[in-house]
């Protein structure tokens, strides 16, 4: 009786640590300038794009995902809610795919294009291969929110809300919040929020 009780209290242990790990890479610190801007990227359209032609007139939005995480599932509602509200105020929006561990899976470029048709996505999902743009933005797990202005500096990067988990526990919507703030030419309040999710399969 005493294994199963300790198995049941590792097991979400476990868990936790798996949704946890960050790569070594360092993340993109808040001011930093847009990085990779010119790397190419194949979008789910088949078209190849790159951060500097998704960038809007008030700013880009990166957020990396994937099709899989339960966490990125949950929260799905509310990526396309705000992608979409960053789109309707002039913000480039892409979300990247860097699940380079996974791409004969869950992850694959054709699962993609199956689950961007199914979520009916309105901007740019696409791979990011070798995850060139992930190692660069230091970028640890899916969802990961980056908002970049006009000038493409860096002004936010995190969460969507204060309540990845539980979306009837949102108390404060980070992302909205800075765009709103961006967007009125202030300074953003909260600039750094901890992400909570998955961690990016980057494979061997």
């Amino acid at each position: 009786m005493k294994k199963f009780l300790f198995a049941g209290l590792l097991l979400p242990a476990l868990i936790l640590v798996s949704f946890d790990r960050r790569p070594a890479e360092s993340p993109l610190p808040i001011g930093a300038a847009l990085p990779k801007a010119d790397v190419m990227l194949k979008d789910v359209s088949g078209k190849s794009i790159n951060l500097a032609s998704v960038k809007g007139e008030n700013g880009l939005l990166v957020m990396f995902t994937c099709n899989t995480c339960p966490y990125v599932l949950r929260n799905q509602s509310r990526t396309k809610e705000v992608c979409g509200y960053a789109g309707n105020r002039q913000i480039g929006v892409v979300l990247l795919n860097a699940n380079e561990g996974d791409r004969n899976g869950g992850n694959s470029f054709e699962e993609m294009q199956a689950y961007a048709k199914v979520q009916d996505y309105k901007w740019y999902y696409a791979v990011d291969g070798k995850n060139v743009l992930a190692d660069a933005f230091g970028a640890s797990r899916t969802p990961e929110c980056y908002l970049f202005n006009k000038k493409g500096v860096l002004v936010y990067h995190g969460a969507i809300d204060d309540s990845p988990g539980d979306q009837s526990q949102v108390k404060r919507h980070h992302l909205q919040a800075a765009i709103d703030e961006m967007t009125a030419g202030k300074e953003v309040t909260v600039k750094e929020t901890r992400s909570v999710g998955c961690s990016i399969n980057r494979g061997s």
